[in-house]
């Protein structure tokens, strides 16, 4: 299915590289719903920008009978399944290295706040889309995860262990969904220039990342949305399972 003819839920899509997601899918002219928890003025105003294809709903991800309803929302307000799932959302984090917790000190209650934002928010949010996408005979899901785990260049121990194990996800759903013609696929960036959650990173830490890659470049939180648009697409009809770094070339393999 072109991107076009999707029905595509943008979770956490208000701010930040959500919000990019959004502008990359609605510029190949999707119809895309922006989930948000709080950023409720910047969603809105997300959707009144880009038009009658876009709408605002409110949604916690945790939550599965919020997400059941901002599924039937969707259905009801574009008369068709939801064919997409970016999962996105994140439970409030700042990369800010000097701040985080360590070794000695981070309590588990951390790595739950993780785990329920990325791991809880994407599992209810893949569900509750199985139905649609079986009726449709296939769909796209698309988890955002961090070239952390592969790189851990900052040891942000919380938010590493619940990427990976959404990967971990990624790939056991991708195992059982694709004979329903369901794909499952990751797309991981390094630190972002800039998000809400990279607002904190000194401009020292941009700037030693960008002289490390090949590109020599700091990703966009645009630059990555467009490879999420790859996964969407018909031309990734034949891959699911992986896991694609978008980082300039910081990790590779």
């Amino acid at each position: 299915m072109d991107v076009a003819e999707q029905l595509v839920v943008v979770t956490g899509g208000g701010r930040g590289l959500g919000a990019a997601l959004v502008r990359a899918f609605a510029g190949q002219g999707a119809r895309v719903v922006i989930d948000y928890r709080r950023s409720r003025e910047h969603a809105e105003a997300l959707a009144t920008e880009l038009g009658d294809r876009v709408i605002a709903v409110a949604a916690d991800v945790t939550d599965r009978d919020q997400v059941d309803a901002l599924f039937a929302t969707a259905r009801e307000r574009f008369g068709t399944p939801v064919t997409t799932v970016v999962n996105n959302a994140l439970a409030d984090f700042a990369f800010n290295g000097e701040a985080r917790s360590h070794a000695d000190t981070i309590t588990w209650g951390e790595f739950a706040g993780q785990f329920e934002g990325s791991v809880r928010g994407a599992l209810h949010a893949s569900q509750a889309a199985l139905p649609g996408m079986r009726e449709l005979g296939g769909g796209r899901i698309i988890n955002v995860g961090t070239n952390l785990f592969q790189n851990p260049v900052v040891p942000y121990h919380d938010y590493t262990a619940a990427k990976a194990a959404l990967l971990s996800l990624t790939r056991t759903l991708a195992a059982e969904l694709g004979p329903d013609g369901i794909t499952v696929n990751m797309v991981s960036g390094g630190l972002l220039r800039t998000t809400d959650a990279s607002a904190a990173t000194p401009e020292a830490v941009f700037d030693a990342i960008a002289a490390n890659t090949p590109l020599r470049h700091v990703v966009t939180p645009g630059e990555f949305a467009d490879a999420a648009l790859f996964f969407a697409s018909p031309w990734s009809r034949a891959v699911t399972g992986q896991n694609l770094v978008v980082d300039g070339g910081l990790v590779m393999g």
